[in-house]
């Protein structure tokens, strides 16, 4: 069938590729006039790593992602280890696959290549889908100065201010969460000898936290710190803050976090909003993937996996499905449980990071201490429904 596909982030991109190994044609409008990203890292969890093994992909972004040592929680301003879980191995023996942090351009860059293999010339960029419109035989999906593309299916893949979304449930009310995020990489031979880890840290402490990984083979580091504020700023990863700003907002944290800071060139920051469970993410054979449909908040790491989990249980369902709106429905029924389930993970975990007093740092994170030195596996198996999950298996 023909495909249509509203968006060229990793959500849109990965379901190109998953229906374009299924022998679909396929079609992705992406406003940008080019598709890339910001400087920013993303973390790739096993439940996501086990969706671009199926395609291929694992070797590519192994060669440009680095693998961290260890999930890790230390105090944001003494430096203290609250927890330490060990990755080497572990994540491929108790998950079936390898946890990878990567530059979201690599890997961007990867899953375009990989579908531009399969479906040369079927990225259409400067295009801006208006809205789709489902008169005739077919639904169209409405471009600003250009011709509709008919196709049998259409995917909103067009991130958190879906125009999409917007036609088929009307404007969101989204509710800031009072937290804003700054997002900014450094080159590790600015920092001396006073390194973030070699893990996926969160550093917390009273209203704030931080995480800190490496990319690449390491020479890179990325840094998110997520900030308490009673007004928002706007909901854009492009919004550049200051660099006296960021250090005021983290003033007297652990060195190794103001080194990273003082070395900043460019810092990004953008306010944390949550929405709403969408009663339904479907209109006939148009249906939502990834932000567009279940925007997630970054405390768990999962934007990104879900948005892939998304389309290969889409791509299964629109090969299996009796009908376009049926496979649409079925996707939708599949997807609904799991991604509420980790938006509210995601929500709790935002006020875990962020205790105050030290009668509740020592009842939060007191526990966390103790299992990690009692029972080392603790960590690991409380991830193992979000990571252990593994849709390739589930939808063949």
């Amino acid at each position: 069938m023909k495909v249509a596909i509203a968006g060229g982030g990793i959500g849109g991109l990965t379901a190109a590729l998953c229906l374009a190994q299924r022998g679909h044609s396929i079609i992705v409008c992406e406003q940008a006039s080019q598709i890339s990203e910001v400087g920013a890292g993303i973390q790739l969890s096993p439940n996501a790593m086990r969706v671009l093994r199926k395609l291929g992909l694992e070797d590519a972004l192994k060669a440009k992602g680095f693998a961290p040592q260890a999930l890790e929680m230390r105090d944001g301003h003494f430096g203290t280890t609250i927890f330490k879980a060990q990755l080497e191995q572990g994540s491929d023996n108790r998950w079936r696959a390898p946890y990878l942090n990567i530059h979201r351009s690599e890997l961007i860059d990867i899953l375009k290549s990989a579908f531009e293999e399969y479906a040369p010339g079927s990225t259409k960029l400067g295009t801006k889908v208006a809205a789709y419109s489902l008169t005739g035989d077919r639904p169209s999906l409405v471009l600003e100065g250009d011709d509709p593309i008919e196709a049998d299916a259409i995917i909103g893949a067009d991130g958190i201010h879906s125009i999409l979304r917007e036609q088929m449930l009307g404007p969101s009310a989204p509710r800031f969460t009072g937290n804003v995020a700054w997002r900014l990489t450094v080159n590790a031979s600015l920092l001396g000898d006073n390194l973030p880890p070699p893990t996926a840290c969160v550093w917390v402490g009273p209203g704030k936290h931080v995480v800190t990984y490496r990319l690449g083979d390491g020479g890179l580091i990325n840094l998110v710190g997520v900030v308490e504020q009673a007004q928002p700023d706007t909901e854009h990863w492009t919004n550049q803050g200051s660099k006296e700003e960021a250090l005021t907002d983290f003033n007297g944290w652990h060195p190794t976090i103001t080194n990273v800071l003082k070395n900043g060139a460019q810092f990004y920051k953008w306010a944390l909003f949550d929405r709403a469970p969408l009663s339904h993410w479907s209109d006939g054979p148009v249906t939502l993937l990834g932000d567009a449909c279940h925007p997630m908040l970054p405390f768990v790491a999962q934007g990104a996996a879900m948005a892939i989990e998304d389309a290969w249980v889409l791509a299964h369902h629109l090969d299996t499905g009796s009908s376009v709106q049926h496979a649409m429905i079925e996707y939708e029924n599949a997807r609904l449980s799991r991604v509420t389930k980790i938006q509210a993970a995601a929500r709790k975990r935002m006020n875990t990071f962020h205790k105050s007093g030290a009668l509740s740092r020592l009842a939060t994170y007191g526990p966390m201490w103790a299992a990690g030195k009692i029972i080392p596996h603790a960590i690991h198996a409380s991830q193992d429904w979000i990571y252990g999950y593994d849709v390739t298996a589930l939808y063949p």
